[in-house]
């Protein structure tokens, strides 16, 4: 699960001995040459992000796709210096990240990669600092008129086509969904799973939006979705609650022709051991860029800036959405001319209607201030990938696999 609600950051912060952490956390920067033709524009921007405590799992690495940013920067004429802050997965300290930024960093733009972004995003918002990122943390994304997502607005309560045509492709012919009961986000997407299954003609053998935050006590789930015949999982939860289901199935018996999990691709799930990647062979990994197994020009040029801004392994999902935010404010810093005044920054963002993350949207292009139409990803669409052995293979057919808006089936708020 790639967002979590914010009773549910803020009771993980309490718990966590790193709430304790005081100021805004680490700060360090980055700077790469300017382009040739002319001397590079030097820029200071902020990147809030989870480096530490229970959301850092899937955000540490963000600071790696800044790192190749500054290299896609460079080469378009702007010298980007960056100071990080690090949240501490607490809302105090996030906050206290934030007017850091403000008040002595005088940022010209923040990067806002942290399951806490909304701890923030009234302050940034009063400040009138440009805010660009991945909005998936709380629905400030689609209301602040200062902040724009990468992978556009997430209306979660719609239904798209997509993952019932992914499942329908793999076979699917009954489906069982979960979520956190404690995330808004994702109980709904669970439930728009099994409404989108419908449309596809699959049954929807179990939907559960309402099992306990993180438990690997998974055993009376697996049995009533044997019971109910499920062959495919829509998982809107995180990798440990998803691989125990997984393996708790296979123990018992059950086929399972398609498993999808939001989170894990590459470098994150590689790195997590190999009792992890031996949980999870066979499942699939939706993205909404094009991973780097695809090989095109776009992804080339990703791998080639990582590795010149002295990354090695395999990208990770906080990789790919710190790069791309980069490129969506060289976009707009092309549209001012060079100047950095954030008025004119958030006009020159607000008119962007056009955004093809640097090419790793394929040939789609996002319209980041269209923040009532789309549930989720340019044109819905999704980069599925399939885990076998410790490779991340395409699949055919689902690389990507994109869906439309269903006319008047909606799910209930969850919040």
């Amino acid at each position: 699960m790639r967002s979590r609600s914010r009773n549910a950051l803020v009771a993980m912060a309490a718990a966590s001995v790193l709430a304790a952490v005081a100021g805004c956390g680490s700060s360090s920067g980055g700077t790469a040459g300017g382009a040739s033709g002319g001397p590079a524009k030097s820029i200071v921007i902020g990147l809030l992000t989870d480096q530490t405590g229970p959301a850092a799992s899937a955000a540490r690495t963000s600071v790696d796709g800044m790192k190749a940013g500054v290299q896609y920067a460079a080469r378009n004429g702007y010298n980007i210096r960056y100071v990080v802050g690090d949240t501490a997965t607490n809302p105090t300290t996030a906050l206290t990240a934030a007017q850091k930024m403000v008040t002595r960093d005088h940022v010209t733009a923040v990067i806002a990669l942290s399951a806490l972004t909304f701890t923030t995003s009234a302050y940034f918002t009063q400040h009138n600092v440009p805010v660009l990122g991945n909005g998936q943390d709380g629905p400030e994304w689609i209301t602040a008129p200062n902040m724009f997502s990468v992978v556009g607005a997430l209306n979660t309560t719609k239904v798209a086509t997509t993952v019932g045509t992914f499942f329908k492709a793999q076979g699917v012919t009954s489906l069982g969904a979960l979520g956190y009961a404690i995330s808004p986000t994702s109980a709904e997407t669970a439930k728009a799973a099994g409404e989108s299954a419908k449309k596809a003609g699959i049954k929807v053998g179990y939907v559960n939006a309402a099992i306990p935050f993180g438990t690997t006590d998974i055993g009376p789930v697996a049995l009533a979705m044997k019971s109910a015949g499920v062959d495919g999982l829509a998982l809107q939860i995180d990798p440990n609650t998803s691989f125990a289901l997984i393996t708790a199935l296979r123990d018992q018996g059950v086929d399972i022709k398609a498993a999808l999990l939001p989170t894990g691709y590459g470098g994150d799930l590689l790195g997590a051991g190999p009792g992890a990647l031996n949980d999870a062979q066979g499942a699939f990994f939706g993205l909404q860029f094009e991973p780097i197994e695809m090989q095109t020009a776009a992804t080339k040029q990703f791998a080639a800036d990582l590795k010149a801004g002295g990354v090695s392994g395999a990208p990770t999902y906080a990789m790919y959405s710190s790069y791309v935010s980069v490129g969506l404010l060289v976009q707009a810093l092309k549209a001012t001319g060079g100047a950095t005044a954030p008025a004119g920054l958030i006009k020159a963002l607000s008119s962007i209607h056009d955004f093809t993350a640097l090419g790793l949207f394929g040939d789609h292009k996002l319209d980041i201030n269209d923040r009532k139409s789309s549930v989720g990803g340019v044109d819905n669409c999704l980069w599925v990938t399939k885990l076998e052995g410790k490779v991340f293979t395409p699949v055919k057919n689902a690389s990507p696999v994109c869906g439309s808006v269903i006319d008047g089936v909606t799910v209930s708020a969850s919040s």
